[in-house]
């Protein structure tokens, strides 16, 4: 059946795709004012740890190679609201913030919530005792069985089957998880994307594959990369549904996520959900000099006009939750890391990331003889 067009999307024209009949009461309008100011304090948060990280790396005081995730947050922000905590996720470099959004409902600082805490994620990043990674790489290589964090992988759609075998095994033990596997529109050329989607639609396992679409695999353009006006028309040939979202707008991620889980959970199977974005910067801050030759500046500022939080911003006026005055505060959007300062955020998120930076920056660096570890088997 065919599927109503998305709200509006970012960068490309809007069309139909395969699916499963949309609800008439889109998901996002059960929502309740906290919750909708909760997914707005979660923008702020996703993008101030985007920013902080890019001014530290510019201070000389971090290393190693940061890959941003400006002008994306919806895309995190939305999909993950949509899950319990006992979901599955498996993120990509992309999505560092999920690590600790996972499970991040209305108090950040829950010792037994499903996600990991900020000061384990900063410890990472700044390849510290205390990370999960123990200093191996500074970045998203990381997961947790227990937080339900399926490791992540330079290879993306690597993590596709692994994801599907995960669920597999929960079903098997009596379980209702879904998980949630996030791939940038580049990945979806790639042979393993398709061998693990069939395997899920042939066994109706509940993997929901995200697809961010951002427009530049790499360097790449997405032209060259697919040739349907939508990424998740790829669906077709595996006969499950195939969404589009608008990925600046993150109630409509959070309506489409919602109800490819509900789907999911009730034992129809897999689903894949387009996120239509724009890539703020280069691929990592090593390849922005290089970016600004293979991106027009026209492009970039088309890609970046409407900002996940003002969309966010507007949307919460619209509904009466959102007094004029409070709107005028913290104006985040528009600004790049260079021109955001710390005014331009909540307090309570510029203290949640110090206290995570904080702790990684006073924490000391694991011992030498630890390089061996996890190489070979370990006695008991």
């Amino acid at each position: 059946m065919p599927l109503s067009s998305p709200s509006g999307t970012a960068t490309a024209e809007q069309s139909e795709v395969a699916t499963e009949p949309l609800q008439a009461i889109r998901p996002s309008e059960t929502l309740t004012k906290e919750d909708c100011l909760e997914l707005f304090r979660q923008l702020y948060l996703a993008r101030y740890f985007d920013v902080r990280l890019i001014k530290e790396k510019k201070r000389g005081r971090l290393r190693g190679t940061l890959y941003s995730s400006h002008n994306q947050e919806a895309i995190l922000v939305g999909s993950l609201y949509a899950l319990k905590p006992t979901d599955w996720i498996s993120p990509i470099h992309r999505d560092m913030p999920a690590f600790f959004l996972k499970d991040a409902k209305f108090d950040w600082r829950r010792a037994d919530r499903l996600g990991m805490s900020i000061e384990e994620v900063c410890a990472q990043v700044w390849g510290k005792v205390g990370s999960p990674g123990r200093a191996r790489d500074n970045w998203s290589h990381i997961g947790s069985r227990e937080k339900r964090i399926i490791h992540s992988t330079s290879m993306l759609a690597g993590t596709i089957p692994v994801a599907a075998g995960v669920v597999y095994a929960d079903r098997l033990n009596g379980g209702d998880a879904v998980c949630l596997t996030y791939n940038g529109e580049g990945s979806t050329a790639q042979g393993i994307f398709h061998e693990a989607i069939n395997f899920a639609a042939v066994h109706k396992l509940p993997v929901i594959t995200i697809v961010e679409n951002n427009q530049w695999a790499y360097g790449t353009p997405v032209e060259l990369e697919c040739p349907t006006p939508d990424v998740a028309e790829r669906a077709r040939g595996f006969g499950i549904p195939g969404l589009v979202a608008d990925g600046q707008d993150v109630f409509d991620v959070y309506d489409k996520v919602t109800q490819a889980v509900a789907h999911a959970r009730a034992g129809n199977g897999p689903s894949i959900i387009e996120c239509k974005t724009f890539r703020a910067y280069g691929h990592g801050d090593h390849d922005d000099d290089r970016a600004n030759k293979y991106r027009s500046p026209e492009e970039v500022e088309r890609g970046r006009s409407r900002d996940p939080i003002n969309v966010c911003r507007r949307r919460l006026q619209e509904l009466g939750y959102l007094s004029d005055e409070d709107a005028g505060k913290y104006l985040a959007e528009g600004k790049n890391a260079a021109e955001a300062t710390n005014d331009d955020f909540p307090p309570e998120v510029v203290e949640f990331l110090n206290e995570g930076i904080d702790f990684a920056l006073r924490s000391p660096l694991p011992e030498a003889h630890e390089g061996a570890k996890w190489v070979f088997k370990e006695s008991v």
